[in-house]
C-alpha cells in the first residue's frame, strides 16, 4: 500500500484529502507546517512514496520546503499545490524541485491521477533500479565525451559521480540533447517543456541551466556542454571539441 504525506495547513482540505485518499487505499499522514514536513521526511526518508505539499504554509513555505528536500537528497516525488497559477510561480515550484503541480481550486479526480502518474514514475524507476546487471543497457541513456544520462533512472553520470536528477532537470536537458548543436530559445523551452504560453519571465528557466552546469561542466563558469546564445538562449553540444 503506497504512503501519501500530505502538507497543508488548511484542516478542511487535510482532512479532504485524507479521507479520499484513504478511500482510494492510500496509507496517509498529514502535517500542517512545512517544518514538521522536514522532520517527518528527515526521520524516515524512505517512509512515503508521494508527497502533496502546499505553497502557502505558515512558517517555511512549500517552496523553501521542496528546495530543502532536494538539497538533503530526498527525491520522493513531490506533487505542488498552489493558489497562485501564475506562470512564473509554476516555474518557482518546478525549479524547488517540484515533479508536478494542481492549482488551487482542483477536481480531486485530476489530483487523484497525479497522485497516480507519479506512483506509476517511481515504480519504474525503482524496475530500473533493479535491473540486473548483465542485462541489457537501458534504452533511454544518451553518452557524450566522459558522461553519460540515464533518463529512465533520472541519473547523470560524471565519471566516478552520479547525481539524482528531477524529472523537470531531466526534461530540460532531453529537450537540450534532442537539438545537439542548434540553438533554443528560452521562450521555445518554456512552451515545448513546461507547456507554459502566457507571458512569463523567461529568465527563469535560467536556474535550470545553472544546476545542470554544476553537474555537467568541469568549470561550470567557462562552460563547454550547455552554452549560452547571447539574446537568444542556449546550445546544446555533446561534442564540443568539433565546435572548437
Amino acid at each position: 500500500m503506497s504512503k501519501v504525506l500530505v502538507v497543508e495547513d488548511e484542516q478542511h482540505l487535510a482532512d479532504g484529502l485524507r479521507f479520499n485518499l484513504e478511500a482510494e487505499g492510500y496509507q496517509v499522514q498529514v502535517t500542517d507546517t512545512g517544518e514538521a514536513a522536514l522532520e517527518v521526511l528527515k526521520a524516515d526518508p524512505a517512509a512515503f512514496d508521494v508527497v502533496v505539499l502546499d505553497v502557502m504554509l505558515p512558517g517555511k513555505d512549500g517552496f523553501s520546503v521542496m528546495s530543502e528536500m532536494r538539497g538533503a537528497g530526498q527525491f520522493v516525488p513531490t506533487l505542488m499545490l498552489t493558489a497562485r497559477g501564475h506562470p512564473n510561480d509554476v516555474l518557482k515550484g518546478f525549479a524547488a524541485g517540484a515533479d508536478d503541480y494542481l492549482t488551487k481550486p482542483f477536481d480531486l479526480a485530476i489530483l487523484i491521477a497525479r497522485i497516480r502518474g507519479l506512483l506509476r514514475r517511481r515504480e519504474w524507476l525503482t524496475r530500473s533500479m533493479n535491473t540486473p546487471a548483465t542485462s541489457p543497457p537501458a534504452p533511454d541513456v544518451f553518452k557524450f565525451g566522459d558522461k553519460s544520462v540515464d533518463f529512465d533512472r533520472l541519473e547523470l553520470r560524471v565519471r566516478d559521480q552520479t547525481f539524482p536528477l528531477t524529472l523537470m532537470e531531466a526534461n530540460v536537458l532531453r529537450y537540450l540533447i534532442q537539438h545537439d548543436g542548434k540553438p533554443v530559445s528560452r521562450k521555445k523551452m518554456l512552451e515545448e517543456v513546461w507547456n507554459l504560453h502566457e507571458d512569463t519571465d523567461t529568465r527563469a528557466i535560467d536556474n535550470f541551466i545553472v544546476r545542470l552546469r554544476r553537474y555537467i561542466e568541469d568549470d561550470p563558469v567557462k562552460p563547454r556542454h550547455v552554452l549560452t546564445v547571447r539574446g537568444v538562449g542556449y546550445r546544446f553540444m555533446s561534442e564540443p571539441d568539433k565546435e572548437e
